[in-house]
């Protein structure tokens, strides 16, 4: 049996090494500033996405790989991130990782074909995967333990903040000056949050162990090649090598990983996390939930373009309805978690957006106009709302400080994967069904796209029956 013996860290985590005198306000926009960074790119470009492929001439695939580069990227290095960070320093990584993910946003920019804007958005998925789940991890470390609710209520606040001006920003910079533009945002944010975090964020540290090359491979490995499989299993056959290869392989990864973490104390994705009700809990909730909504959105967003006539910037103000609420709905959600209760809010938010993606199947398919799906995008994103903060706090509850760096981490990681799943899932339905972006082509593939994405959302809802009631008091150690 491999084991490791961790060695203890430079400075405890739950004691930051500096006091400085920072309100608390503060020290949640620092950590925040940067995640909205990279929550805003998940989304920026769906708006852009028919501009993008009208100038460089990409295909459908290509499309979703604009989407999946970052995400798959971002999900298959947040891991070593967080055990870099619990070495290095979290502070330190994270403004690393800051950096890469500016530097890539103007490589992006630069782009003169889909090969080079698929490149760039991979390597902004690396930079991006030291920002979100390390920001999480020392919002929890900076407040105290009484407020981190609150805080990361607020903090999911600023991620539907991300949600809801992506499509919007995006559509209005498409139209007011170019799909490139959408990129350039991302500099002066950086010179901006880049200073605040030094400022305002105490480094942290957690346990010191080596990084699990062989498991990172074997995760990463796994939805890599199921995310190819997918993305192009219509086009190239379900049966052929290049799809069924890769689906099998990644099929065999996920128990070999399980055998290789059982023999090793430094496992990138320790299965000791998973004894925590909370934890398990909500990563089937991220998994499941984001491969329902994120993959609608993908889907909705070119739907208001191409099948109702809307340009960019007016598809974006019309998804307001529900990319908005989060904004608004995640800190109330995080502030009444430990008075209602983790379970219930969980178990309304999920229900709202398994509601909202059954309507959406119907109205699309009976071409209904706009005002038709006013009322189902309140309900998703007033579902999402209550679903983001909740979710978040469960990860972390019940765990030492010591664990919040990979706990978070796993499940950004997770969610991301679900990203990249929903996406890849709800596109090949629609293509199995005989969907084509075009103006004629969406009736008869759309809503089953959407349904197949309430079937898992609806897996969700099951798998909140088994959150916790209550936040554990055992998350409460003063930071």
């Amino acid at each position: 049996m491999s084991t490791t013996t961790a060695l203890p860290p430079p400075v405890p985590a739950a004691v930051p090494p500096r006091r400085r005198a920072v309100p608390v306000w503060l020290a949640v926009v620092a950590a925040s500033l940067p995640m909205f960074m990279a929550t805003l790119d998940n989304l920026v470009m769906t708006s852009a996405l028919p501009v993008i492929r009208a100038d460089l001439g990409a295909s459908v695939d290509q499309l979703a790989w604009f989407v999946n580069a970052y995400t798959l990227a971002f999900a298959t290095f947040m891991l070593p991130a967080a055990t870099l960070g619990d070495r290095l320093g979290r502070r330190r990584v994270m403004i690393a990782g800051l950096t890469v993910f500016t530097l890539a946003s103007i490589a992006s920019a630069l782009s003169t074909s889909a090969g080079a804007l698929i490149a760039a958005r991979a390597v902004q998925g690396f930079g991006a995967a030291a920002v979100m789940p390390l920001s999480l991890t020392l919002l929890a470390v900076s407040v105290p333990a009484r407020l981190r609710p609150a805080a990361i209520g607020i903090w999911g606040g600023v991620s539907g903040l991300g949600v809801a001006l992506g499509p919007v920003i995006g559509g209005a910079v498409v139209e007011g000056v170019s799909w490139q533009a959408i990129f350039w945002l991302n500099v002066p944010v950086a010179l901006v949050a880049l200073p605040l975090l030094r400022y305002a964020v105490a480094e942290s540290y957690g346990r010191v162990v080596r990084v699990d090359l062989r498991g990172t491979l074997m995760l990463g490995g796994a939805v890599f090649l199921g995310i190819w499989g997918i993305v192009h299993g219509n086009d190239d056959g379900w049966t052929s090598a290049g799809v069924l290869v890769p689906l099998v392989v990644a099929t065999l990864l996920l128990p070999a990983y399980v055998v290789h973490a059982r023999r090793r104390a430094d496992a990138v994705l320790p299965l000791r996390l998973f004894s925590s009700r909370g934890f398990s809990t909500a990563n089937v909730i991220g998994l499941t939930f984001t491969i329902g909504m994120f993959g609608a959105v993908f889907l909705l967003a070119q739907n208001l373009q191409i099948v109702q006539g809307y340009s960019p910037f007016e598809a974006g103000l019309r998804t307001l309805p529900w990319t908005a609420a989060p904004m608004v709905v995640a800190p109330i959600a995080g502030a009444l978690a430990p008075r209602v209760g983790i379970r219930h809010l969980l178990l309304v938010g999920l229900s709202l957006q398994v509601t909202a993606l059954v309507w959406f199947a119907v109205v699309t398919e009976a071409g209904s106009p706009y005002s038709a799906f006013v009322v189902p995008l309140v309900l998703a994103g007033v579902g999402m709302g209550l679903t983001f903060a909740p979710s978040s706090t469960a990860v972390l509850d019940g765990l030492p400080e010591s664990d919040f760096g990979t706990a978070s981490s796993a499940n950004a990681t997770i969610r991301e994967f679900g990203v990249a799943l929903g996406v890849a899932g709800l596109t090949a339905v629609f293509q199995g069904y005989g969907g084509e972006l075009t103006p004629t082509g969406y009736t008869g593939a759309i809503g089953p796209a959407l349904l197949f994405g309430a079937v898992a959302v609806a897996v969700a809802v099951v798998a909140a029956f088994f959150a916790p009631r209550r936040i554990q008091g055992s998350v409460a150690s003063e930071a």
